[in-house]
C-alpha cells in the first residue's frame, strides 16, 4: 500500500524534524538547560495536557533529591512527543 504525503505535510514533517534536533543541538551545547520544571512546563504546553501525559506514563518526571526536591521534565523528552503530535495530527 502506498501513502502519498501532500506537500504540506511533507514540510510539517521537516520543520518538525529540524526543530528538535535544533533544541538537541542547543541542549547539548550547554546553551538550553536540559530540563523544565514542572511549572515552566505547565506554563508552555498546559497543566492539564502535562498532567495527562503524567498519567497515561508517557512523560516521566524526575526529582533533584528526596522530599522535597524540585521535580523535573526532560525538555527533549516533551519536546519529541509535542512535535510527534502536531506531525500526527497533519497526517
Amino acid at each position: 500500500m502506498e501513502n502519498l504525503l501532500s506537500a504540506h505535510q511533507l514540510r510539517t514533517i521537516v520543520r518538525q524534524a529540524a526543530e528538535l534536533g535544533a533544541i538537541i543541538a542547543l541542549i547539548r551545547t550547554g546553551k538550553l538547560p536540559p530540563y523544565l520544571k514542572k511549572r515552566e512546563a505547565y506554563r508552555r504546553y498546559g497543566r492539564r495536557y502535562i498532567e495527562q501525559l503524567l498519567a497515561s506514563g508517557e512523560l516521566s518526571i524526575r526529582s533533584d533529591g528526596n522530599n522535597s526536591a524540585a521535580w523535573r521534565i526532560d525538555r527533549i523528552e516533551i519536546e519529541a512527543i509535542v512535535r510527534g503530535l502536531e506531525i500526527w495530527r497533519q497526517l
